[in-house]
């Protein structure tokens, strides 16, 4: 039976761009012709719908109904997805072994494990951001994530492109590159200038397997309101000094 369907399938004809000034008028007066044809059925029905009072309402019902199923099907789902990562742990020879797309998305699920509303963006055009989340106390973090298979370092140009798109583009209060590499000096003191937070490996595997949860690492503990007015009259990000040695965070 699949041999008979994949036979048939090569026998039917593909869809292709058509070839030419004739090709492409029939292909124009086609679309114009379905186009017409859809509007009329639309109109129809919207009349039909609209003639009688209780059509209208009943359908009207109808939607709010499914908009509201929807939206409690997605927070369920949400919160059952937040269940099932709030005790994830990964190694870092678990992160070194993933690819690029899959290091993005375990981000997104390390953010989700610590109450952070989290998003992968990541795809070409992202403007320099992988994840975006949003944090309880309201921060809004912004995360290039750069995964290596040979322990390269992160160059500067990262954190270029970071500074002028996390906030600008994306809204960020908190921009944030995190990488299972390391980063060159130019890179740590670009970042320390603009207030860009950097997770190397050592703050990677603290992180991943459950030391310390991102907003430790990030220290983001200060009133955001107060940050936002700063932003008003700053271009700068949030940046909180590395913890020092002797903070409670070290084990």
């Amino acid at each position: 039976m699949k041999r008979r369907i994949g036979s048939l399938r090569r026998r039917l004809p593909r869809p292709r761009m058509p070839a030419g000034p004739a090709e492409w008028c029939a292909a124009a007066v086609i679309a114009l012709v379905v186009g017409s044809f859809a509007i009329q059925i639309i109109s129809a029905v919207v009349d039909a719908i609209f003639s009688t009072w209780y059509i209208g309402v009943s359908a009207g019902v109808c939607a709010a109904a499914a908009i509201i199923g929807w939206l409690q099907w997605k927070t369920a789902a949400a919160r059952r997805r937040s269940a099932r990562l709030r005790h994830l742990q990964l190694t870092l020879p678990q992160l070194d072994a993933m690819n690029p797309t899959d290091f993005e998305r375990a981000v997104r699920d390390l953010m989700i494990r610590d109450s952070i509303t989290a998003r992968h963006v990541g795809q070409r055009g992202d403007k320099a951001a992988d994840v975006i989340g949003r944090e309880r106390g309201g921060y809004v973090i912004v995360v290039q994530c750069k995964h290596t298979t040979t322990a390269a370092k992160v160059a500067s140009r990262v954190i270029y492109e970071v500074n002028g798109t996390a906030a600008a583009a994306h809204g960020g209060d908190v921009a944030v590159v995190v990488t299972n590499g390391s980063f060159t000096r130019d890179a740590r003191q670009t970042a320390d200038d603009f207030g860009i937070h950097l997770l190397g490996r050592d703050e990677l595997s603290r992180w991943a397997t459950g030391e310390a949860s991102l907003q430790q690492l990030l220290r983001l503990t200060t009133p955001l309101r107060r940050w936002r007015r700063l932003r008003h009259t700053s271009s700068r990000l949030i940046h909180h000094r590395p913890t020092p040695r002797h903070d409670t965070l070290r084990p």
